[in-house]
């Protein structure tokens, strides 16, 4: 692909503009991480890969982008295959080395745990006891633990996944006593529609609830993760606590393929 190239026909971000849009981005995360008195290493950006073609993800990969995201089970799967390939293929030829780290950010049916499990790095979305056991059998099997977060239904919606506020710390405590299970914090999302009023309180009370937790000692020393912020409000939520972020069309643009609202 020629590396001056812009916008693909369907808008997505291609060569020289997605690094421009990448560098944008990995700079106001810096920004914003100044601003609530922590360095930029300190957040970390998980690109939402949804909706990006495999050659944005390639061009992303070379551009020293690790971190992932996906949010339905068939297209990590074929993503990571994809990808192994491209970097086997990549360190063959060039001798360049490379990984990636994928990150189950979507809801996950546990019918399809096994797969999460085999594959991410971290499964931001356990909503429920009943998952989280599910995990514990599959990680189990595998000889594997598995890093997780808590997905906190932050807004109190009824069509949202995720664990009530009051509900959080019981919740942990259970998951705590999995031997094949790690806590290592909490995810929200705010309304799509929230003004930056709501988002913000939103994310301070779910940073509150981090901070409750880890004050009464359930998760351990590693509960310390705090998944919030999408494209339209990313800064909002670092300057809230997050330490991590999930952007997809900020960095890649227009949707390569059909996008749905959830993740992003």
């Amino acid at each position: 692909m020629d590396s001056t190239a812009h916008l693909s026909s369907d808008g997505s971000a291609t060569g020289e503009c997605l690094r421009q849009r990448l560098e944008e981005v990995r700079g106001r995360i810096a920004t914003a991480a100044i601003k609530s008195g922590r360095r930029a290493d300190q957040v970390l950006l998980v690109v939402v890969s949804k909706t990006a073609s495999l050659e944005q993800m390639r061009e992303l990969s070379g551009m020293g982008q690790t971190d992932f995201g996906e949010n339905r089970i068939q297209q990590l799967t074929q993503r990571a295959a994809q990808m192994d390939e491209f970097l086997a293929r990549r360190r063959q030829m060039q001798g360049i080395e490379g990984e990636i780290r994928w990150h189950m950010i979507g809801s996950l049916q546990r019918n399809k745990v096994s797969k999460a499990v085999e594959l991410s790095r971290l499964i931001h979305s356990v909503d429920s006891l009943r998952l989280a056991e599910e995990i514990e059998s599959c990680a189990g099997k595998r000889e594997k633990p598995v890093d997780v977060l808590i997905e906190v239904n932050i807004s109190s919606e009824e069509s949202k996944h995720g664990i009530s506020a009051p509900a959080v710390r019981h919740v942990v405590d259970q998951i705590d006593t999995m031997a094949n299970v790690r806590p290592r914090g909490l995810m929200c999302m705010a309304p799509i529609d929230a003004d930056d009023s709501t988002r913000r309180s939103l994310f301070t009370r779910c940073r509150e609830i981090l901070e409750d937790v880890r004050k009464a000692g359930a998760g351990g020393a590693r509960f310390d993760l705090l998944s919030m912020g999408m494209s339209g409000d990313f800064e909002t939520a670092i300057e809230c606590g997050a330490n991590i972020v999930r952007i997809g069309s900020a960095v890649l643009g227009s949707p390569a393929v059909s996008e749905t609202p959830e993740g992003q």
